[in-house]
């Protein structure tokens, strides 16, 4: 299972975050967001040539103009973008035209249509399933994860929305065969953008355990 580590904007935390093995990071590009990222590249040392061969890095937009989000990815050397708001299968397409990896994330809840995903698989590498609520992200609530057999797609997806530590026994027992990653934001912070990396430490040793069982 892989593991994505959300909403991260202090370089010491984000270099420990790196020595735990976690296959994504991501930065939030969102003024509205307390995680918003308002350092410049050049303070992140932590990402040497061996974390670059092995970590993701993620940009997250919310509605954003796309020519931001290319000057973005530029600057930023991001291997992924993740729209997080109310962007259209045109949108990606334009995006996807120059060459960018992209991440969509749809807002979850019992009455979600997973068919609406379809039109989206050909210009997005993954989807990303949160929690639908008041906020664009981090509201902290679990959506009801059976819903998830619904989704009958061929594009794999990131878990997202509200995760918390003690969740690791639950999810290792999931059994949907596009269930890519999980994404781990405010559940593991000590104060937002600052995550309790021992936390993170001990939710992947957990997920990593023998599985045992279906749940879902």
């Amino acid at each position: 299972m892989e593991i994505k580590v959300c909403g991260l904007k202090i370089p010491t935390n984000v270099e420990s975050v790196l020595q735990l093995g976690v296959h994504y990071v991501g930065f939030i590009f969102y003024e509205n967001s307390p995680r918003n990222m308002d350092l410049p590249p050049e303070a992140f040392t932590g990402f040497d040539k061996l974390h670059s061969k092995t970590v993701k890095k993620v940009g997250v937009f919310v509605n954003a103009k796309i020519e931001f989000i290319l000057e973005t990815v530029k600057t930023y050397q991001l291997d992924y973008v993740q729209l997080h708001g109310d962007e259209n299968v045109f949108y990606c397409s334009k995006l996807k035209g120059k060459g960018i990896k992209i991440i969509k994330a749809f807002s979850v809840d019992e009455d979600f249509i997973f068919t609406q995903t379809e039109a989206f698989q050909y210009y997005c590498d993954f989807f990303l399933f949160d929690t639908k609520g008041k906020k664009r992200g981090g509201n902290g609530v679990v959506f009801e994860w059976r819903i998830l057999k619904r989704y009958r797609g061929k594009t794999p997806f990131f878990l997202s929305g509200g995760i918390q530590p003690e969740h690791a026994g639950k999810i290792k027992k999931l059994d949907y065969p596009m269930l890519k990653a999980i994404d781990l934001n405010s559940g593991f912070e000590i104060e937002p953008g600052y995550k309790n990396v021992q936390v993170i430490s001990d939710f992947i040793n957990d997920l990593n355990t023998e599985r045992v069982g279906d749940w879902g």
